[in-house]
């Protein structure tokens, strides 16, 4: 991931650079002129030419007497592209600049940004008239304020560190100035001037007086309220210009009042919530003390992992435990500030004035003990979708993006905008159900939302992991109270199971992460992550992603759309679509037997991606490659050993001691690695969020010599009853070789030992009760006549043949779902190929065309789970046979 260097870091790195930039690599002084002289055109613009100076050759008249440290001073207006001022103080033989948007105030309580550019020659203190067009700062410039500065220490050493405190002797402005560097990343170092009052520092206005009026003291303190700005979700990162990034911390949103002593801490929908926040409140008290102003402060407060990471339910843990020393709150905008309201300020000033407000009161990176609860959250720039992907991969929740020039606006906004790593979101707890077996506390929670009106609930379904005894148990307590004997919907809905449900007043909310969203708006794979007090139950809407390209930006890159996947099988809206990226040598034959080319093959993959998403969605996937077509060299390859066009690196801390595994979330990663000379995708048995946990357990069935097609058909149909014995379902594919995978679907509970080892139990008495029809041992000698049970398939790292890949073989068949019914009329593994497998999934083949998902329950069976009486079951027929 991209990373910011530390404030302290980044400010050191700044004045080591500001004090070596004047030599070059042979260790002369380099010419700090000339940046200036090339960006100018001297035959064409009147500007005096790059000139260094020991001392200006006359001072303006307001120049103080007996002054022997005064140095030349001038501020211009500047109407070029945008009015602007540019600041120019002499120093060290060039006058240093800043480039500032608006007019310089007297106002103490009203900084400027002000954006160091490049040094000009003294000469220029002088300059006016007009920089004619299609030359640099072509405009017109006028002197606005003349005269000399006195700095009020060591000028080049203070200019150096960043932070520059002088009195100023001009003909429109006097008195004591600071220029401070703030921390903000940016192509140009980026400042703020301030007007400091004498012999007082950058702070809070004078006191009052002992009886000030009641519109005195309305504008010097802060408003009783303000509520938070809200990002839109989106799907696609906007065009990087224009915008930067913000980390998105799994925490709680807090806004923050600093009134004189008085600091309060509100949750994002105004609970005051101070008593919690014991260590922020004192922070901000120490750093009171310091001199930091009245303000409100918009930040996400947060408990880090032992990988440094943030933790939701390590933040809930401690709440509930009263470990409130481990909470850090991050800064990260300034709504209102020493008696100013900033809300219509854009937001790169109010981030420069929030960093300068900090550093003026003496918080830095490696806080003290007093201020450590407190952080400042600091801005990113760059390719936006590379960020969010580098988050990803860090294993953040998401990214921020938001508009430099945003003002502050309560509510959701379009300006400012939230990409997410997965489905997370909060939902309404309607009801929960009795817990099975051993489990305490209750079963599920049952979960819905609100609709826009914010008065009709909608049931999303129901979560049952996530729950370790001591929530489960601290959960049940709290809803225990709110429990009401009707439903808070109509129709009621049936979870499935036998289960007893108690319904509850719809007051509660719990946020909970999900793999997607089902087609009858259910959630799919849900994980519990913390039941939320912060939030009121009619606020809960499901939350949609737009897409981010919308009006002001333009789409540069697709990132998973998790919320557009269905469960495996058809896709709600089974459309083509267009080709994502351009495919070169599209004409290269692929298979010489059936003439299917790379760019027919780039087609297939683009035109079944609606149905194939399902199946890559969240895996690790492996890759085979033929370059040279199916005829030629191919390898395998199950990591990143360079990079594919839309494919998704994931963390190297999934798979130790090697390159990164690599995932496929979009048609753009599936046809790119097609562009790269991919021809088959294999997927693991466990998705990449909780990789150590299989969902999912395959058999294989490999035909030997001398197996016909009906008896690899008859095998399945044993392997399945079996499981269903056993009280498993199964669902079945071709191979799109010669054989029939058996797919059964696991909660994501067991380790994949157990997965395994159960494949294995399953494989063996096959072996053992058909031993005519199977065999469970690798080689081709124990397969001939029989079919080859491959139970290895289960392992971790293993992968197996992704539903509708094509395979590396003449014809170019692809692995196709199929119904169980469909076996008996089947002609083979190889039935559907490249050419015709979309007019099957579109129903209008004539072979096996589709009018249902074969796959339909594949969902209902995702949390079947292997006992300890399977195993038994299987070793008490071992030892019976």
């Amino acid at each position: 991931m991209p990373r910011r260097a530390t404030p302290a870091a980044a400010s050191a790195k700044t004045t080591t650079q500001a004090k070596t930039q004047a030599k070059t690599k042979c260790g002369k002084a380099a010419d700090p002129l000339a940046a200036y002289d090339a960006k100018r055109n001297f035959s064409a613009t009147p500007e005096p030419r790059g000139k260094r100076t020991a001392h200006a050759k006359r001072l303006p008249k307001a120049s103080p007497k007996g002054s022997p440290k005064a140095l030349r001073y001038v501020i211009q207006r500047h109407d070029a592209s945008h009015l602007h001022y540019d600041l120019r103080l002499e120093l060290d033989g060039a006058l240093r600049s800043w480039a500032l948007p608006k007019q310089p105030s007297p106002d103490v309580s009203r900084p400027r940004l002000a954006v160091q550019v490049e040094d000009h020659p003294l000469a220029y203190a002088d300059f006016e008239g007009d920089i004619p067009a299609g030359n640099y700062g072509a405009g017109h410039v006028d002197i606005w304020d003349t005269g000399t500065w006195t700095p009020d220490g060591n000028a080049t050493r203070d200019y150096a560190n960043g932070k520059l405190s002088f009195t100023l002797h001009g003909e429109r402005l006097n008195g004591h100035w600071t220029l401070v560097r703030t921390d903000k990343p940016a192509r140009q170092p980026q400042w703020l001037l301030m007007h400091r009052r004498s012999g007082q520092a950058v702070r809070e206005p004078a006191k009052p007086a002992k009886h000030p009026t009641a519109a005195r003291r309305s504008s010097m303190t802060p408003p009783d309220e303000m509520r938070p700005m809200l990002a839109t979700l989106i799907d696609v990162a906007p065009s990087s210009e224009g915008w930067h990034a913000e980390m998105k911390l799994d925490g709680y949103r807090v806004l923050i009042r600093i009134a004189g002593d008085d600091v309060r801490v509100f949750t994002r929908s105004g609970q005051d919530w101070t008593h919690r926040f014991a260590p922020t409140v004192n922070a901000l008290h120490a750093l009171r003390k310091r001199g930091l102003p009245n303000a409100w402060l918009d930040g996400e407060a947060v408990v880090m992992n032992e990988h440094g990471l943030p933790d939701f339910q390590a933040l809930q843990r401690a709440f509930d435990e009263n470990a409130q020393s481990d909470i850090v709150t991050y800064v990260f905008d300034l709504p209102w500030c020493n008696a100013q309201d900033l809300r219509d300020t854009p937001l790169r000033e109010r981030q420069a004035m929030l960093s300068a407000i900090f550093d003026a009161s003496g918080m830095h990176a490696q806080a003290d003990a007093q201020t450590s609860a407190v952080r400042i959250l600091h801005p990113v720039t760059g390719d936006l979708a590379s960020l969010w992907r580098s988050a990803c991969e860090a294993g953040l929740e998401g990214i921020i993006v938001k508009r430099d020039d945003s003002t502050y606006v309560g509510g959701r906004s379009d300006a400012w905008r939230k990409l997410k790593c997965s489905q997370r979101q909060e939902f309404v707890v309607l009801g929960f159900t009795e817990p099975a077996g051993a489990r305490q506390g209750f079963g599920a929670l049952l979960l819905g939302y609100y609709d826009d009106d914010g008065k009709t609930l909608r049931y999303a379904g129901k979560v049952g992991t996530g729950f370790d005894t001591g929530a489960l148990l601290r959960i049940r307590k709290q809803l225990n109270a709110i429990e009401t004997s009707d439903p808070p919907l109509s129709p009621a809905p049936r979870p499935g199971g036998a289960a007893r449900v108690h319904w509850l007043r719809p007051t509660q909310v719990a946020e909970v992460r999900f793999a997607e969203w089902t087609r009858d708006a259910h959630v799919r794979h849900a994980a519990f992550i913390a039941m939320r007090a912060d939030k009121p139950a009619k606020d809960v809407r499901r939350e949609t992603r737009r897409d981010g390209s919308v009006d002001t930006t333009k789409e540069i890159c697709a990132m998973p759309k998790t919320a557009q996947r269905t469960a495996p099988g058809l896709p709600a809206t089974p459309t083509t679509p267009t080709m994502p990226i351009k495919i070169t040598h599209g004409e290269r034959v692929t298979d010489t037997h059936s003439g299917v080319t790379k760019r027919e093959l780039a087609e297939y993959y683009n035109a079944v991606s609606p149905w194939m998403l399902p199946h890559l969605a969240d895996r690790p996937v492996a890759v085979l490659r033929a370059p040279e077509g199916i005829g030629g060299e191919m390898f395998f390859q199950k990591h990143a050993a360079k990079t594919i066009t839309g494919v998704r690196i994931l963390p190297p801390s999934l798979d130790p001691d090697h390159a990164p595994l690599m995932q496929i979330d979009d048609a753009k990663a599936l046809v790119g690695a097609t562009q790269m000379g991919t021809v088959e995708f294999h997927t693991w048995n466990a998705r990449s969020d909780l990789i150590e946990r299989p969902d999912r357990v395959i058999f294989d069935l490999d035909p030997g010599n001398g197996v016909t097609f009906a008896q690899v058909v008859e095998g399945a149909l044993l392997i399945r009853e079996l499981l269903d014995a056993l009280g498993l379902a199964a669902f079945v594919k071709t191979s799109g070789g010669k054989g029939l995978h058996v797919v059964t679907p696991l909660a994501r509970r067991h380790a994949w030992e157990m997965a395994k080892g159960f494949a294995q139990a399953v494989a063996t008495h096959m072996a053992r009760v058909f031993p005519d029809r199977f065999t469970a041992t690798m080689g081709p000698k124990h397969r001939v006549g029989k079919c080859f049970i491959d139970y290895l398939r289960n392992y971790r790292g293993a992968t197996t043949v992704c539903a509708y890949s094509a395979r590396a073989r003449e014809g170019m068949a692809v692995s196709m779902p199929l119904r169980w019914e469909e076996l008996s009329d089947l002609p083979g593994a190889d039935a559907w190929n490249v050419r015709n497998a979309i007019d099957r999934l579109k129903g209008l083949g004539a072979l096996g065309a589709l009018e249902q998902d074969p796959w339909a329950d594949y969902e209902k069976a995702s949390q079947q789970r292997v006992t300890k009486a399977m195993l038994e079951r299987l070793g008490d027929a071992a030892r019976h046979s």
